[in-house]
């Protein structure tokens, strides 16, 4: 079993991942995972691109109550 992931390797997955690594940041098991999808009862919201299934991280982010900001409450400008 992996050891909890940490917000910055959450962050660090970029714009999306697959359900299996969303499953793993949300201690879910793959067949309860792919059940909930089929339900639509996943906790965050899975987009489906034919076959796969992908997972907004900003909505992992937001499920686990961590800040989606990486600079926290600065302004990036121009």
């Amino acid at each position: 079993m992996r050891k909890a992931w940490t917000p910055e390797e959450v962050r660090a997955l970029g714009v999306r991942t697959d359900i299996e690594t969303a499953n793993s940041i949300l201690g879910i098991s793959r067949p309860v995972g792919y059940a909930l999808v089929q339900r639509g009862a996943y906790p965050v919201k899975v987009l489906r691109a034919g076959r796969r299934y992908i997972v907004p991280v900003s909505g992992l982010l937001e499920a686990l109550d961590i800040s989606v900001d990486v600079y926290g409450d600065r302004q990036l400008t121009a």
